[in-house]
């Protein structure tokens, strides 16, 4: 297996890229088995817009068998959310219809289009320290090997080189091995909403007087 590199997301990466959100989409394990009547249906919401709105901010890992991992990030939230609203979510809307009947019955590709239809644009407090966000997957074949570690560097170098004083993160709560990763990396807790088996979890860590990261090899 080749040593895998970080690179920025090119727009022929978005099919390898969606297909990593897929495979840690439950939780972080394979979503392929619940979300197989439609694949792309995290990718869409996950991946896509920022690959479109912040390709600056969008690495990707790849080795000899394709894409393996990616770190995405928005630099201001509010902002990105905002034109997400505007220009990515009115095509799902229209294309895959919001489910109707008692969600306790739904499937969770249903689950997906209510959020296409009803999204959650939770910044956790104070704004200000963390407006930026970022989200990383990385598939079983990547992990392990300090890659994400390397990965959370180079998104938060590039976000502190733009000006951004911190940056902040969601997950399931009941995601227990992303928590103890970013507390690894110095992430804390900011808010917590709902249960801890189907609720969110906030973490952030501040970049004021970040030191750059010494700079790894890339291919840009």
């Amino acid at each position: 297996m080749s040593t895998p590199i970080i690179r920025l997301a090119r727009p022929d990466d978005r099919a390898g890229a969606y297909d990593v959100c897929l495979r840690t989409g439950d939780a972080g394990d394979d979503g392929a088995p619940v979300f197989r009547e439609d694949p792309d249906a995290l990718g869409r919401l996950f991946v896509g817009p920022y690959l479109a709105f912040e390709p600056e901010l969008s690495l990707v890992l790849e080795d000899d068998e394709g894409i393996c991992g990616y770190s995405l990030a928005a630099l201001d939230s509010r902002r990105f959310y905002a034109r997400y609203d505007a220009e990515w979510r009115p095509d799902l809307c229209a294309r895959y219809p919001d489910p109707q009947g008692d969600p306790s019955t739904w499937t969770r590709v249903q689950e997906v289009y209510g959020w296409y239809h009803h999204p959650d644009y939770f910044c956790p407090d104070p704004y200000e320290h963390y407006p930026s966000h970022l989200h990383i997957d990385l598939l079983p074949r990547a992990q392990g090997r300090g890659l994400g570690r390397q990965l959370i560097a180079q998104v938060l170098d590039r976000l502190h080189e733009r000006g951004s004083p911190g940056v902040h993160l969601g997950m399931w709560a009941r995601n227990t091995r992303a928590y103890a990763f970013y507390t690894r990396l110095g992430f804390h807790e900011l808010a917590r909403i709902g249960t801890p088996e189907t609720g969110s979890l906030y973490m952030g860590t501040r970049l004021d007087g970040r030191d750059a990261s010494p700079k790894r090899p890339t291919e840009d």
